[in-house]
């Protein structure tokens, strides 16, 4: 039995349907509904918002989404062979639950949903980074989200809240930091998921800030961190010379010394580069 609905446990609706997690789709399926339910509070009260859930599979944080209060959930799902087992959940939450067959990556949730707005996910992994690097990087902020509520490789969490000087930071977490609060919440072992995965997961929850901690346009801000993180064992002045011709004078315009690595240089000092280049 379901211990959060009255729906058939996970099991039961994969093999009715026949759904295997294909890896080509970065599938992982989580079957414990104790545990998705646990995921989906960790969202925080999702009472009067919208939930956007991307990859939702056979539908098990759907159901703890809809199960912890969400007003409305809008799943979008690129494997048409899941629409039969979430139309079963639709169903039984009528008019709190829809589904778009589609790809994340060409979807506008605002034409679906209204705010506020939260998203929560147990991301594919092929798609996970972009969509977040997408949701972090609008050139207006606040964005269209309230908060991220998000599983990923346990490699990709911690780049997600690393701080400088350690090897998991980067590209992501000064995207991350720069406009939200970021944080670990759960973590999760291989055996949780159906096929297991070779490396454990973990849940990321990520606040968006009123305003981004230091000011930067976020498409310079994005293109100088993914340069310099791309060559990290280069001093900066040769890994962002294709930036700009006169990046050293930039960099110490910027406080920074040219012949810094991009793993020492903090969140405060990439906004300042960026805002100097800027205005060249």
């Amino acid at each position: 039995m379901s211990a959060i609905d009255s729906l058939p446990p996970l099991r039961e609706v994969i093999a009715t349907h026949q759904l295997s997690a294909r890896k080509s789709l970065g599938q992982n399926f989580l079957l414990d509904l104790n545990l998705t339910a646990k995921i989906a509070r960790q969202a925080g009260d999702l009472t009067g918002c919208d939930v956007l859930e991307i990859g939702p599979g056979p539908g098990g944080l759907t159901r703890g989404l809809l199960a912890e209060g969400a007003r409305r959930v809008l799943a979008v799902e690129k494997d048409s062979r899941c629409l039969p087992a979430l139309q079963e959940i639709a169903d039984a939450y009528p008019g709190r639950f829809d589904v778009i067959n589609g790809d994340a990556l060409e979807i506008d949730p605002l034409a679906y949903l209204t705010p506020p707005i939260r998203i929560a996910a147990n991301l594919p992994y092929n798609v996970g980074t972009e969509l977040l690097v997408r949701w972090l990087t609008p050139k207006e902020w606040p964005p269209f989200w309230q908060s991220l509520t998000l599983m990923f490789q346990r490699e990709v969490a911690e780049r997600i809240v690393a701080l400088p000087g350690s090897k998991a930071y980067g590209r992501l977490a000064i995207l991350a930091q720069w406009r939200a609060d970021a944080r670990i919440v759960l973590s999760l072992p291989p055996g949780a998921f159906t096929p297991p995965p070779k490396v454990s997961s973990a849940v990321v929850h990520l606040d968006a800030l009123p305003e981004p901690r230091f000011p930067a346009d976020a498409a310079i801000l994005s293109r100088v961190v993914a340069t310099a993180f791309n060559q990290r064992r280069k001093m900066l002045r040769s890994s962002l010379k294709g930036v700009s011709p006169a990046i050293e004078d930039h960099l110490n315009a910027a406080g920074i010394p040219p012949t810094e690595r991009a793993e020492q240089v903090s969140l405060e000092a990439f906004c300042a580069l960026a805002r100097e280049l800027a205005k060249a």
